[in-house]
């Protein structure tokens, strides 16, 4: 077994486009592994929603400043196993996952600013390792000596599938599905060929493929896979 350099554990980092399985994975594993969960994704919605709700025009983003996001008050309060994120005193964890947020947040999260402003509080929580975190660049930028690196895919149908349901959406249907999937697939190229911090598979990420996987089957390839790492004994115990 690997010796674990950090206190608490080791730090594992799922990357990959949205709807193919990062946050529901990385939130399971943490709970199996007895470790803390960020969703980096939850902190740029956070902001995204904040600054819509501050009247901030999206054509403006590019030019806010680090005061200007410091007005936001927008915060991410540690749990006793996750993040729970805050916009003036107030937890915002539902309104940050509306369709509105969804149109918004990959404009937002390719601000330079807003990268740099987040940086230092998502690393300072991966410090003492114990970590599961999941983002579109977590392995890449934020967590780049992160001992376990994933990335998952899934179709574009598949992925477009989850993320309705994920919304709450009754209609399921061949054309509804279509159509949130052109758009994923819209952001992801967004995400793709943005400046700062391009969504890439990291080179020595593992690469998993989530469309025919149920969620315990994705979280039983984690949780192997970090157990080789040095993150759990072999009777699954936290190392």
């Amino acid at each position: 077994m690997t010796e674990n350099r950090r206190p608490d554990g080791i730090i594992i980092a799922l990357d990959g486009p949205a709807g193919s399985g990062k946050s529901s994975t990385a939130k399971a594993v943490a709970e199996r592994l007895g470790y803390r969960h960020l969703d980096s994704g939850a902190f740029y919605r956070a902001i995204t929603y904040a600054a819509l709700q501050a009247g901030i025009d999206a054509d403006r983003w590019e030019t806010l400043s680090g005061d200007e996001l410091d007005r936001l008050d927008v915060h991410g309060v540690p749990g006793e196993r996750g993040y729970v994120m805050m916009v003036g005193g107030r937890d915002v964890s539902a309104e940050i996952r509306t369709p509105r947020v969804n149109e918004h947040v990959s404009r937002m999260a390719a601000v330079p600013t807003v990268r740099e402003w987040l940086m230092d509080a998502l690393r300072e929580s991966g410090a003492r390792g114990g970590l599961v975190a999941d983002g579109r660049d977590i392995g890449t930028v934020v967590f780049p000596e992160a001992e376990l690196k994933a990335y998952l895919i899934a179709d574009a149908e598949e992925r477009a599938r989850r993320r309705l349901m994920e919304q709450g959406e009754a209609d399921l249907s061949e054309q509804h599905v279509r159509v949130e999937a052109a758009r994923l697939q819209g952001r992801d190229e967004l995400d793709s060929n943005r400046a700062a911090a391009p969504l890439r598979q990291a080179e020595d990420a593992v690469v998993i493929d989530t469309t025919h996987l149920t969620l315990e089957q994705q979280v039983q390839r984690i949780v192997e896979l970090a157990r080789e790492r040095g993150g759990v004994d072999p009777n699954g115990e936290v190392a």
